[in-house]
């Protein structure tokens, strides 16, 4: 897990602008209708922005909250966008963001308290 863990640090913002990306145009595709997937899409959005998170929060640079911050200024953002693409959008959706991100935060602390005691 280790090895994993210090994979994703090294590689934090190349990861990090993809997943943005894949955010960025699954959240501003115009569709008829949502494509049928399991779960909500509350779920999807809150998975989606802990993943966003998840490199950043590992890597833990001087600044990483101000990227939390500015994922959740973005999210606003494509939420103010997406009723000119066809979508909707939601302030739920935003909220659902803001709880993905917080919780991707705490796991990714989690996960560099178990790779260090694992190393002791």
């Amino acid at each position: 897990m280790k090895r994993l863990v210090d994979e994703i640090k090294k590689h934090w913002k190349s990861l990090t602008w993809v997943i943005l990306t894949a955010i960025t145009v699954l959240s501003l595709l115009p569709l008829n209708a949502l494509p049928p997937a399991p779960g909500t899409d509350k779920i999807h959005h809150f998975i989606a922005y802990g993943m966003l998170i998840l490199p950043v929060a590992l890597r833990r640079p001087k600044n990483w909250i101000i990227w939390g911050l500015f994922f959740i200024a973005y999210s606003g953002a494509i939420e103010l966008i997406q009723p000119f693409v066809n979508r909707y959008g939601e302030w739920m959706d935003l909220l659902a963001n803001s709880l993905g991100l917080l919780c991707g935060a705490i796991i990714a602390r989690l996960i560099n308290f178990l790779v260090s005691a694992d190393t002791r």
